[in-house]
């Protein structure tokens, strides 16, 4: 993990003095753990987690929101305020305040979609089959939100469908038994990347 947080260190910013990094995956791949553990590797990287930016009414259509709260001012290497929205409660809470760190982590379905991804400077897809990390998500969170889980899936699904993540992604992130396998992604062996971080060791683990 020091190690992938060290190449990150070393790209040039992507959204005015940040960079900026996705964790896309499916929903319950696992995206908050990793980003938490890359967060610490970073020496404390700030971390925004989409799931405060998304809603019950917009799970997916808070593009503009996000734009507006968080890139733009990052951009102009300002503190963003973006409020958390409460998903028991349904109301956002008081905004909270994100700082243009040197590397700031993105994580959640939809990290890497097509308005986003000229601001990053990496883009990292979990690699788990939808209907595993599915499963995993509905075990975690209950048959209190079996319902919740229904609706979400199909609107995952369409999400994918229109604006796909993973076809895009620099690096594969791979959960083991202990710490993660990170591979190039389908952007570094199409070319795509800029930079490729994981050309060096493309079997690196952490």
């Amino acid at each position: 993990m020091h190690q992938l947080a060290a190449r990150l260190r070393r790209l040039p910013p992507s959204c005015g003095p940040v960079r900026l990094v996705g964790v896309d995956g499916h929903a319950g791949s696992g995206k908050s753990t990793f980003a938490a553990r890359l967060a610490e590797a970073l020496g404390g990287a700030p971390v925004l987690h989409l799931d405060d930016i998304a809603s019950h009414d917009e799970l997916f259509a808070w593009t503009p929101r996000l734009m507006a709260e968080v890139i733009e001012p990052l951009g102009r290497g300002e503190t963003a305020h973006y409020s958390p929205y409460d998903w028991r409660a349904r109301r956002f809470a008081p905004p909270r305040p994100l700082p243009p760190a040197p590397v700031v982590l993105m994580e959640g379905v939809g990290a890497g979609r097509r308005a986003l991804r000229p601001y990053l400077a990496r883009l990292l897809w979990m690699e788990m089959p939808a209907e595993e990390a599915w499963a995993r998500g509905r075990a975690r969170d209950g048959e209190e939100q079996r319902e919740f889980w229904d609706g979400w899936v199909r609107a995952e699904l369409r999400h994918v469908a229109e604006d796909p993540s993973r076809p895009h992604a620099d690096a594969l992130v791979r959960q083991l038994g202990e710490g993660y396998e990170v591979l190039p992604g389908p952007a570094a062996r199409s070319g795509q990347d800029r930079d490729v971080t994981h050309r060096e060791d493309p079997r690196s683990m952490w």
